[in-house]
C-alpha cells in the first residue's frame, strides 16, 4: 500500500479525534512506529490492521470509517490541496462527476506511483449516474461515498448516494442528483491564496 494512503488514514485520526486516539490505534495495531512516511510502501495487511484498530477504538464499522475518511479528505482544512485538485474537474457537480474518469491519471501527475482504482461514470438519465470503481482492494467505494458527499456539499448540490456493493473486483455507487443548486457551495478560486 502506498504510504500516502496510510499517512492519510493517520492524519484523519489525528485531525478528527486527536493524538491520544491515534496513540491508542498505534498500540492496538501493534505498529513499530507512530507515524507513516508518505513516500514509502507498506504491506497491505498492515493497512487493514490499522483500519481494524480504528474501528475497534471508535466503535464504528469499517465502512463508516472509510466513508468518514473520504469526507475528511475533501472537507478538512489540512487537505485543501486535494479539494483543489478535485474542484479542477469542473464548475458544477455534474462536470465534476464527468471528470472522475480522469482522476487516477491526474493523481499520478502529482504522485507517479500512486495507483487509484479505475473510475467509470455511466449516465442513466433523469439525473441518475452509476460510478463503477475497479480495484483489487475492497473498501474504496466507501471512501468514494464520503468524497462524493463532501463534493456535493462543496458544489451546493443535493444528491442521494447508494452503495450498490462489491462484485468481484468492482464496486458501484448510484448517484441521484436531486438539485444542482440546492445551497450555496463553498467558494473556490482558481489561484491559490497566499496566507
Amino acid at each position: 500500500m502506498h504510504g500516502l494512503i496510510n499517512r492519510a488514514i493517520e492524519c484523519f485520526v489525528r485531525d478528527t479525534y486527536g493524538d491520544a486516539c491515534w496513540d491508542g490505534v498505534v498500540r492496538a495495531a501493534a505498529l513499530d512506529a507512530d507515524r507513516f512516511e508518505a513516500m514509502l510502501r507498506y504491506d497491505t495487511a498492515l493497512t487493514w490492521r490499522v483500519l481494524d484498530a480504528i474501528t475497534g477504538t471508535l466503535g464504528k464499522s469499517r465502512d463508516d470509517v472509510l466513508e468518514d475518511i473520504g469526507t475528511y479528505l475533501v472537507s478538512h482544512p489540512n487537505t485543501e490541496a486535494l479539494r483543489r485538485l478535485l474542484r479542477f474537474g469542473g464548475v458544477g457537480f455534474v462536470d465534476f462527476l464527468h471528470s472522475l474518469d480522469e482522476l487516477p491519471d491526474r493523481a499520478r501527475l502529482a504522485v507517479d506511483d500512486l495507483d487509484l482504482p479505475q473510475l467509470e461514470l455511466r449516465e442513466c438519465g433523469d439525473g441518475k449516474f452509476v460510478l463503477n470503481l475497479r480495484s483489487e482492494l475492497p473498501g474504496f467505494g466507501h471512501v468514494m461515498m464520503g468524497v462524493l458527499r463532501a463534493m456535493a456539499d462543496d458544489y451546493g448540490a443535493l444528491v442521494m448516494l447508494e452503495y450498490d456493493g462489491r462484485c468481484g473486483g468492482s464496486e458501484n455507487i448510484t448517484i441521484s442528483l436531486v438539485e444542482t443548486a440546492y445551497a450555496e457551495g463553498r467558494s473556490f478560486h482558481l489561484g491559490a491564496q497566499a496566507g
